[in-house]
């Protein structure tokens, strides 16, 4: 019999944006060749600690985004700018894995301060120039960077439901890792050929990856 993993951890992570004549520009961080996603672009966030209070699940973990920008990155955003965007829960196929609420502030015109050790360089970019450099993230940062792709705007997005993303893994007749995820066609049964909709991303270990959605 395998043994049964630990939980996830509860996490928070939070999208600094900002509207420039561009077009939506996100803040991107680097993280150090060690710990968890060494060497990943990603958002400012962490683990939810008892430090972080709140009415309920939501509300804790702004209070965690929120002190993680100031914590990460030195950045000082206000909560009330700073609404819930998605929820991500990862496979259960490492012992420590995040279970994620992912917020979406507004950049209050602080410098960003970065301290060289875990989080070694940082870059405001757009969305799609993020994803055609082909960074190396992890998937939640993929796909929520298509979706502010198309948002354009920090006003766009606000949402009054919040999608929960519970990732499926499996691999395609050509053995190309594939994440799978609500409304496409193969995330029951794990058939990545299986015509019809496609919500999914290609995911080698080298790259490139490709995100895929048709609804």
């Amino acid at each position: 019999m395998s043994e049964e993993l630990p939980p996830a951890v509860p996490a928070a992570t939070v999208i600094v944006v900002r509207d420039t004549s561009p077009g939506l520009e996100v803040l991107m961080l680097k993280r150090s060749d060690v710990g968890a996603f060494a060497n990943f672009w990603v958002f400012p966030g962490g683990r939810i600690d008892d430090t972080d209070h709140g009415a309920d699940e939501i509300e804790r973990a702004r209070a965690a985004a929120v002190r993680e920008a100031q914590e990460e990155v030195g950045l000082v955003v206000d909560p009330a700018h700073t609404h819930p965007y998605s929820h991500w829960t990862p496979p259960a196929i490492q012992p420590r894995r995040f279970a994620t609420w992912f917020f979406v502030a507004h950049w209050g015109g602080d410098d960003v301060r970065i301290d060289g050790h875990e989080i070694v360089d940082h870059r405001w970019m757009r969305p799609l120039d993020a994803i055609d450099a082909q960074l190396p993230m992890a998937p939640p940062t993929i796909v929520t960077l298509h979706e502010l792709a198309e948002a354009g705007s920090f006003s766009a997005t606000r949402r009054t439901e919040y999608p929960r993303w519970v990732t499926r893994p499996t691999k395609s007749r050509d053995d190309v890792p594939v994440l799978l995820w609500h409304d496409d066609a193969g995330y029951d049964t794990l058939d990545a050929e299986l015509p019809g909709p496609r919500n999914r991303l290609w995911y080698p270990a080298g790259g490139p990856y490709r995100y895929e959605r048709t609804n």
